[in-house]
């Protein structure tokens, strides 16, 4: 199953992106069915065949669609080709039509990108903006490498796809200490939690702003809870709290298609 952003991309735009959920795919038991996480103690070989049926889906060849060992850090990397190995960051940028750009999520939000060249021509991009990596200038990371690419500012959008709600995100008071520090008009993405000295934090929210400052004119957000759906998508705290031994991931993309 694949979720589209209808207020992500411009009308008439040279890309095409997707959210997949958990559906659709091989895999069994706890990463049921579409997971897309080479990292996971899944069978590599469904891992494998679930990763094809989502690179058909993009229209591109298996090993064009391009992920990333993600390290909750603040590099991003242009793509020009296929690699023989996942390359250690968290986010990638190309303008080369036929590579599918994918970010592996199971509570991290995951942000697609999409821009223009003063011609016209698209340059887009995927992020993994968990609280980490959005704290540490992933995101304005990613937009600067855009603009690299010849992405004119007033052109790029994002869309926050689906990731932990307000509503499931409990946090430390040490968590909270640190985007205080960090800036305190960060308190708005924060509210009383049900346990002392704890809050529910807003990473959707968190998200969306960071955009904000990085110049980015257009953000949407689909406000899919990861954590609350078990049926659509993997989660990490929500298997944490089941004591599950690992967890599934699901994989969203976007892609300049060949002509």
């Amino acid at each position: 199953m694949i979720l589209k952003d209808q207020n992500f991309l411009p009308r008439n735009a040279q890309a095409d992106h997707g959210f997949f959920t958990r559906k659709g795919g091989v895999s069994n038991g706890i990463y049921k069915s579409l997971n897309c996480g080479p990292g996971s103690d899944d069978d590599p070989a469904c891992v494998a065949e679930n990763r094809v049926c989502v690179a058909e889906e993009m229209g591109v060849e298996p090993d064009h669609l391009i992920s990333m060992h993600q390290v909750h850090g603040n590099v991003c990397l242009y793509i020009d080709g296929p690699l023989d190995e996942r390359p250690e960051c968290d986010a990638l940028v190309t303008d080369r039509p036929g590579l599918a750009l994918g970010v592996l999520t199971a509570d991290c939000g995951p942000v697609l990108f999409y821009g223009e060249k003063e011609g016209g021509e698209p340059v887009v991009a995927v992020a993994h903006a968990g609280w980490g990596g959005a704290f540490k200038g992933i995101l304005e990371s990613t937009v600067a490498r855009m603009k690299d690419c010849g992405a004119q500012p007033h052109s790029i959008r994002a869309s926050v796809g689906p990731c932990i709600g307000p509503a499931s995100y409990e946090v430390s008071e040490e968590f909270i200490r640190r985007f205080m520090e960090q800036d305190p008009g960060n308190e708005k993405f924060f509210k009383d939690g049900q346990r002392d000295g704890h809050a529910y934090f807003d990473l959707p929210g968190y998200i969306a702003m960071r955009l904000a400052q990085a110049g980015v004119p257009h953000v949407s957000l689909l406000g899919l809870d990861t954590y609350a759906d078990v049926e659509k998508f993997f989660s990490f705290r929500r298997s944490t709290h089941n004591n599950e031994p690992d967890y599934g991931r699901q994989i969203s993309c976007v892609v300049i298609p060949r002509c």
